[in-house]
């Protein structure tokens, strides 16, 4: 495992300097890290390097990071490493297992810094901190969306039992320029580029599922971290590019048990790079098929009142995932073996938290 040097000149103590973890995949020099020097410099990197672990990956200097490759993987995580995937961006997952802090703030390496439309560059990352730091409000929908932002609130006829809302687990940021399309509509939109700034965040409902995007992410460790598992995918595994959303749609059934929170909508990033379709649909194509049984799964799925904490929650789903999709494919009880070796692992490196992370008490979860 790899160190850099911690940073030491900085102006003024950004939002939660000592709390929040940048945890970024990677199979090259990430001289990406150069534009956001303003606002990633005063934080702490997790470096996940897929790939070739012989091969030296490049950080500008001045960033205060780990990195980690798959020796290090192996060395750490011994035979339950095999739930950790290899080739694929869901390796990005044993970063948020390693971390010490509370929250996690997950983003790809062809993303840039973004403009808002008065031209002036938009910090991502403190974005996400506000999104997460203000509760979320799940079980009935505010028209002038997040009321905690400045300038909104609730609107008449919000019931005032609700006003308190819940802790925010999740913020799902967008991209501007390349859109995250799935191949088929990569192919038939090859020139298409997402130009709309919508100024909103927008918490989405309980009930309500959504297709997670990983490569602009923050979220509350302590509170959600064990489902942040991006799945086996990738190297000699049948499907690939569905691992953030297996994350979201395991993590979006469990805040919905433990009446917690997830939002969308700001910020946004710039998505520089367009992969390339034919490629993807390799990667996709047996997820196409599978996602229309996938989805009726997880819109199915419920929890037992004795999951509790987000352990038992995925340990509980897991055995679900076995029972329901195992008859889909065989890949599925794979999975499930591989979601509870994940939950095995987190726990050995964070035993303190198995007794932490617990059901929000609030009385509005109905």
């Amino acid at each position: 495992m790899a160190r850099g040097p911690s940073s030491s000149s900085v102006p003024s103590t950004p939002l939660l300097k000592d709390e929040l973890d940048i945890v970024i995949p990677t199979i090259r020099n990430l001289d990406f890290l150069e534009m956001w020097r303003p606002f990633f410099q005063p934080y702490h990197l997790i470096i996940v390097q897929d790939g070739d672990p012989s091969k030296t990956i490049k950080v500008p200097e001045g960033f205060d990071y780990e990195l980690y490759n798959r020796n290090d993987i192996n060395r750490i995580l011994g035979p339950k490493a095999s739930c950790i995937s290899f080739k694929d961006s869901a390796c990005r997952c044993f970063g948020y297992m390693v971390s010490k802090k509370k929250y996690i703030y997950t983003i790809d390496d062809d993303c840039f810094v973004a403009k808002d439309p008065s031209g002036k560059d938009i910090n991502a990352l403190e974005q996400h901190i506000k999104n997460l730091l203000a509760p979320s409000t799940p079980f009935f929908f505010n028209t002038l969306y997040d009321p905690f932002r400045d300038g909104a609130d609730f609107v008449r006829g919000y019931p005032f039992s609700l006003r308190e809302g819940v802790p925010t687990a999740v913020s799902h940021g967008l991209w501007l320029n390349i859109p995250d399309y799935d191949a088929p509509t990569q192919l038939v939109k090859p020139l298409e580029r997402n130009t709309r700034f919508v100024d909103a965040v927008l918490t989405i409902p309980k009930g309500t599922l959504f297709p997670m995007c990983g490569m602009n992410l923050a979220f509350n460790r302590e509170l959600i971290g064990p489902s942040m598992y991006f799945g086996l995918m990738g190297d000699g595994q049948p499907i690939g590019r569905y691992d953030d959303m297996w994350a979201g749609w395991c993590t979006k059934v469990i805040c919905d048990h433990l009446g917690l929170g997830v939002k969308t909508g700001l910020p946004y990033i710039w998505h520089s790079k367009a992969s390339n379709p034919f490629v993807n649909l390799k990667k996709e194509y047996n997820g196409i098929f599978w996602q229309e049984e996938l989805i009726p799964f997880f819109q199915a799925a419920t929890l037992p009142k004795e999951c509790t904490t987000v352990q038992k929650c995925y340990v509980e789903l897991s055995k679900q995932v076995r029972e329901k999709l195992g008859k889909v494919d065989p890949y599925f009880n794979k999975l499930a073996d591989a979601m509870v070796t994940w939950i095995e692992a987190w726990d050995e490196l964070n035993p303190s938290e198995n007794a932490i992370i617990s059901a929000n008490g609030s009385a509005n979860a109905k």
